[in-house]
């Protein structure tokens, strides 16, 4: 895969703070009492943990499996040139 650019990361960066920005502001202006406000905070913070872990885990299963199949491939090599080595 190939690296991602300078302003693609940044406009990442920048759509999380603004979304964040958001939610924030619409959790202190929502006409509700606070308790309902703080379970709604958890609940985002909560979100935003397991988005974070299932993009890591996805991230190690798809670099696993580039790694496997490197293995795969320099095996498969190796038989191939001990067996033409042989003739």
């Amino acid at each position: 895969m190939l690296g991602q650019s300078k302003l693609w990361i940044t406009f990442n960066y920048a759509c999380v703070i603004v979304a964040y920005a958001m939610l924030g502001l619409s959790l202190l202006l929502m006409p509700v009492d606070i308790s309902t406000k703080g379970y709604v905070g958890m609940g985002i913070l909560f979100l935003t943990g397991s988005l974070i872990t299932l993009v890591k885990t996805l991230q190690e299963t798809r670099i696993n499996e580039q790694f496997s199949s490197k293995v795969e491939r320099a095996k498969q090599e190796k038989l191939l040139s001990d067996y033409v080595a042989q003739d």
